[in-house]
């Protein structure tokens, strides 16, 4: 800052801006009603601004702290892709401890619906329809292949709409609020036995 400026904007400025502007506002409409009327004294106090000023951050807090509660649902599924990112070996492909099969994704899937577990039921079905992209070749496994890359993939499939089934509904149990019930399983039951028709 130079020697010959100084600041020409503050909060607290601003604040004494504002409680001027009001009493003139006040003074401008009751002027008319009653030369004698005049704002209340408690108006004037400091500890009046104080409290102002304490509210008005209060509500900022609150404000900032739903923008980012906001944000965090927005980002939510972003962050559970990366969370998947495994490590990778140097060529690119995933380091893993075991690879399921799809018939082992569909024991589970299994397991969990007798448990009643629909969500992960439904979720093990989406996986065993990835596991059976990379075995026939179709997708091949990548750690950080997201669902929106899963669907444009798909989308070139000569019949895309029983894949389509299980990642929209994977996209709703895992990003959304949806509710995962029988019927909701039944009908990724039906579309993976439709893409082990399609896929033999």
């Amino acid at each position: 800052m130079s020697a010959g400026s100084f600041e020409k904007n503050s909060f607290g400025w601003q604040l004494v801006q504002l409680q001027q502007r009001v009493q003139e506002w006040w003074e401008l409409k009751t002027s008319h009603a009653s030369p004698n009327l005049q704002l209340p004294s408690w108006f004037n106090s400091p500890l009046f601004w104080n409290i102002a000023k304490a509210v008005f951050w209060l509500i900022l807090i609150i404000l900032v702290i739903w923008v980012i509660s906001q944000l965090w649902q927005w980002l939510r599924p972003y962050v559970y892709t990366l969370r998947k990112v495994g490590q990778r070996t140097e060529d690119g492909t995933q380091k893993t401890k075991k690879e399921i099969s799809a018939t082992g994704w569909l024991q589970r899937s299994q397991k969990f619906k007798t448990q009643g577990n629909y969500r992960e039921a439904c979720r093990c079905l989406y996986m065993a329809m990835l596991q059976r992209l990379n075995d026939v070749g179709s997708v091949p496994h990548q750690v950080s292949r997201t669902d929106g890359e899963y669907w444009q993939l798909i989308d070139s499939l000569p019949q895309p709409i029983p894949y389509q089934t299980l990642l929209t509904t994977h996209e709703l149990l895992y990003f959304g609020n949806a509710e995962a019930t029988p019927s909701v399983f039944e009908e990724c039951e039906q579309a993976y036995r439709e893409i082990e028709a399609i896929s033999k």
